[in-house]
C-alpha cells in the first residue's frame, strides 16, 4: 500500500494522484467534477434517512462537511476541502470513515452482532 501524505497541511492533490489514491483505497468511490464521490443504494427512504444521519455524525464530529444529494434509495456523499480547492487529505481519511461505518456488516465478523435480517421488512442498506 503506497504512503500517501501531503506535507503541506491542506495541500491538494492532482487529478492523477486522486485517481490513483481511489483504486486503491477507495474503489467504490470515483472522482468527478474536482469531487470525490460515493453513491450508497439504500431499501427505501428510512435507509437513505439512516445514510445522511450517519455521514451528518461522522463529518460533524471530523469538523470537514461533505455535500449530499438524496433521494427515496440512494444518497451520494461529495467532499472535497472548500477552503483548499480541492481533494486534500481531509477528504480522504473521512470518506474512509464513512465508508467504514455505512458499510459496516456485524454478521461477517466474529463477535455477537448478527446484523441486519436477509428480510425486506429490515433491509436498509444495498451492501456492495
Amino acid at each position: 500500500m503506497a504512503q500517501w501524505r501531503n506535507k503541506e497541511k491542506d495541500a491538494t492533490y492532482s487529478e492523477e494522484e486522486i485517481e490513483a489514491r481511489l483504486k486503491e483505497e477507495l474503489p467504490n468511490w470515483y472522482y468527478e467534477d474536482g469531487w470525490i464521490r460515493r453513491k450508497y443504494k439504500t431499501a427505501g427512504w428510512k435507509g437513505t434517512l439512516m445514510v445522511i444521519n450517519t455521514v451528518g455524525h461522522l463529518a460533524e464530529a471530523a469538523f470537514h462537511h461533505p455535500d449530499l444529494t438524496a433521494s427515496y434509495a440512494f444518497v451520494i456523499v461529495k467532499l472535497m476541502n472548500h477552503a483548499a480547492k480541492g481533494v486534500t487529505d481531509k477528504d480522504f481519511q473521512l470518506a474512509k470513515k464513512i465508508e467504514e461505518v455505512v458499510m459496516w456488516q456485524p454478521a461477517h465478523e466474529e463477535g455477537d452482532l448478527d446484523g441486519t435480517p436477509d428480510d425486506p421488512r429490515f433491509k436498509y442498506i444495498k451492501y456492495d
